[in-house]
């Protein structure tokens, strides 16, 4: 596992690689922010941007998305995998902020958990870019660069990654480090091909070392 030290190392490194790292899901206010990220579960940013274009110019407010049949809004957005679920969560959140919030996203994080389609990870990006508190949400890039440099072990669970992050890194930098990590994580050290021997942690990273190390055999047989 890194030390304190070497892990200041790594978001040093990290802000210095993305300074300005930031949600890429496009959005004007909380509202447009809780659906795009319920839509982007097992999707990609990319995606979701390109459907909520659209979505977002016909759906401004809760009472929108309810005006439609079910079928109308799977339409809508079917390009994104998991759209029958997805629809019939965003009808049943929207339904729930305008029964209990007065159509209004709140913004603790707990609440947030009990409406349908939102788990720990879209709450955290929700109160953390929404709403400007401290917050670490573990996707699969967070969760992939942790593990690699040994910030967390294999065997944790998303949970644990997480509670280990918020332990490991000041509060101040939750947000931010969440941002880094994840540019890191999909720009750099991507699930396949990362770029090792270009990296400026690959002398703290134990899987960049055991990658490079097969790359240095396999050009040495050459």
């Amino acid at each position: 596992m890194l030390t304190k030290k070497e892990i200041r190392f790594c978001l040093d490194e990290m802000g210095k690689m993305f300074p300005k790292a930031h949600c890429e899901l496009n959005h004007s206010n909380p509202f447009e922010l809780l659906i795009a990220v319920v839509l982007s579960a097992q999707c990609t940013d990319a995606l979701v941007n390109k459907v909520t274009k659209s979505l977002f110019e016909k759906y401004k407010r809760p009472e929108d998305y309810l005006k439609v049949s079910l079928d109308e809004l799977q339409q809508d957005i079917r390009s994104i995998g998991l759209y029958r679920n997805k629809a019939k969560n965003i009808q049943k959140l929207c339904q729930i902020l305008i029964e209990k919030y007065d159509g209004q996203v709140p913004s603790d994080r707990d609440t947030l958990m009990q409406l349908p389609g939102v788990g720990r990870k879209t709450a955290n990006v929700v109160v953390s870019v929404a709403f400007g508190f401290p917050a670490i949400a573990v996707d699969t890039h967070v969760e992939r660069v942790s593990k690699r440099l040994a910030i967390c072990r294999w065997k944790d669970s998303v949970l644990e990654v997480e509670k280990t992050l918020m332990k490991k890194v000041p509060m101040d930098e939750w947000s931010i480090t969440h941002h880094r990590m994840i540019f890191f994580g999909r720009y750099h050290c991507k699930a396949q091909s990362p770029k090792c021997l270009e990296c400026p942690l690959l002398s703290l990273c134990r899987e960049g070392k055991k990658r490079t190390k097969g790359l240095e055999l396999e050009n040495a047989g050459k």
